[in-house]
């Protein structure tokens, strides 16, 4: 399947999932090495190595979590050469008082929320998508 870039078929076609997962960001030392935690990101920084990686794992190798999350996964297949869907996603999330991390890759958009609005934040990208299927 073909990425797609027009922004109103991406909002139509979202598909929001939430993961079951338990995520959290977490700062790494740069001598540690983050293959024990299975992130399913890592970012080398000017001050440091962030990950985002499952909750349970950091805490098994006793690393701090600095924001407890959840993902949910944008099933639509987005380019990443489209234009506005981060912008469409972050301000219907705003509006609803729901801070998101975006992270776009290869095939989907993933967006981090807060663990206790992780359900809101999933209604709030479904009646998103309804609005653009109306």
């Amino acid at each position: 399947m073909q990425p797609i870039t027009d922004l109103d078929v991406l909002v139509r076609q979202l598909s929001p999932r939430l993961d079951p997962e338990r995520y959290a960001y977490a700062a790494l030392p740069r001598s540690q090495t983050p293959d024990a935690l299975s992130p399913i990101a890592v970012f080398e920084e000017a001050e440091g190595r962030s990950v985002i990686a499952p909750l349970k794992r950091l805490k098994d190798q006793g690393i701090e979590p600095v924001f407890i999350c959840r993902r949910i996964i944008l099933e639509v297949n987005s380019a990443l050469e489209a234009v506005g869907l981060t912008a469409a996603v972050s301000q219907a999330l705003a509006e609803a008082g729901v801070s998101a991390n975006i992270v776009a890759a290869l095939h989907h958009d993933h967006v981090f929320v807060p663990e206790d609005r992780a359900g809101e934040s999933l209604s709030v990208l479904k009646r998103l998508s309804d609005r653009h299927s109306a």
